[in-house]
């Protein structure tokens, strides 16, 4: 998550919302992505859409069977869609979402029966940094 939270600053030091993310396997760090949905005027460019992105490039495969991504925002229901399709293991967010949250707040596509995988979800970690960092760009923004 520190890495996760690295990115998030780097993001809101381009003016993007701050949210970074990482994809791990076996213990390393195999891709990074922050949000760049302004920079790239892309509206999948959420910062964990783009680190599996590279994750699959990385492995060479769609399937990112064995990984598990670290988000300091819980992912919207297209992040988390992404989430059950590449197959993951396990996601750890750190800030919850109560306006696009989908896994656990508004939904949760972790544990759907029909559809095809369900992933381990862990939520909270480093919550109170992750929220912090995200409301400071908020009250700032608004100041401007």
């Amino acid at each position: 998550m520190d890495e996760a939270l690295r990115l998030a600053a780097h993001a809101a030091s381009l003016g993007e919302v701050p949210v970074g993310a990482v994809v791990v396997k076996d213990g390393l760090v195999i891709a990074r992505g922050y949000n760049r949905r302004e920079t790239d005027q892309d509206f999948a460019a959420h910062a964990e859409f783009l680190a599996m992105r590279d994750a699959a490039r990385v492995l060479g495969s769609w399937r990112l069977t064995g990984c598990t991504v670290y988000v300091t925002l819980e992912p919207c229901p297209m992040c988390a869609g992404a989430l059950v399709l590449s197959r993951v293991d396990r996601c750890v967010f750190g800030a919850a979402d109560p306006k696009g949250g989908y896994l656990g707040t508004l939904g949760d596509l972790s544990h759907v029966p029909a559809l095809n995988h369900e992933f381990e979800v862990t939520r909270g970690v480093r919550g109170d940094e992750c929220s912090r960092l995200l409301r400071e760009f908020f009250q700032a923004l608004r100041r401007r």
